[in-house]
């Protein structure tokens, strides 16, 4: 998931990327919440989520990954 969101952002305009990894948050976000997940859980894994998406889109912007 998190490889398929950054390839995709990767060949977006800064800001059209911004607005892709926020969707895509907020349906991950939305998701958990059709399945009664705790609020806190889902505040957890979405901060995980976000932080890996942009940890890989940092690399991928800079060559690490194809």
């Amino acid at each position: 998931m998190i490889l398929r969101q950054v390839r995709y952002a990767v060949g977006l305009n800064p800001d059209a990327a911004e607005r892709h990894i926020q969707r895509q948050l907020k349906i991950q976000g939305q998701a958990m919440r059709r399945r009664g997940i705790d609020e806190r859980f889902i505040a957890h894994e979405i901060n995980c989520l976000e932080t890996s998406i942009r940890a890989t889109l940092s690399r991928a912007v800079s060559g690490g990954i194809r």
